[in-house]
């Protein structure tokens, strides 16, 4: 019986990488993201945080290269695959990599914070008229 996976993380990108391109000549593009829970309320309030690497392969890593920047907030769609490891101390370590179908770009920490927010040169507005929409 096949089976299938997927899943939906929601939160804001804390490392990218340069966007890089295989032997073979396929683009990958990784990044960081950190999701945040929140459990509880008042004095027992606590909060924690899991990091994912995702990558982003062919025309999706180099349209996401252009826009993911530290700080974004996005939300990523895709499969998971935990992996362990052994870190520079020896100590056992494991990470969740996302292997993204898609990416959604929700949005900056300056968004939210009444700055700037990210460069999206690229966006273009929709029109002041409705009339001028050409459908």
């Amino acid at each position: 019986m096949a089976g299938w996976q997927q899943v939906i993380i929601v939160g804001n990108v804390g490392r990218t990488e340069e966007l890089k391109y295989l032997q073979s000549g396929v683009p990958v593009f990784n990044f960081t993201v950190a999701v945040n829970n929140i459990t509880g309320s008042g004095d027992n309030r606590q909060e924690r945080t899991t990091w994912f690497r995702v990558a982003c392969w062919r025309q999706l890593a180099e349209s996401m290269s252009k826009f993911v920047v530290k700080g974004t907030q996005l939300m990523v769609v895709g499969t998971v695959e935990a992996r362990a490891y052994t870190d520079n101390a020896g100590q056992p370590q494991a990470s969740l990599e996302i292997n993204a179908r898609d990416v959604r770009l929700l949005g900056s920490r300056g968004d939210r914070e009444g700055g700037t927010g990210g460069n999206y040169d690229d966006y273009q507005s929709p029109p002041d008229n409705m009339n001028d929409i050409p459908f």
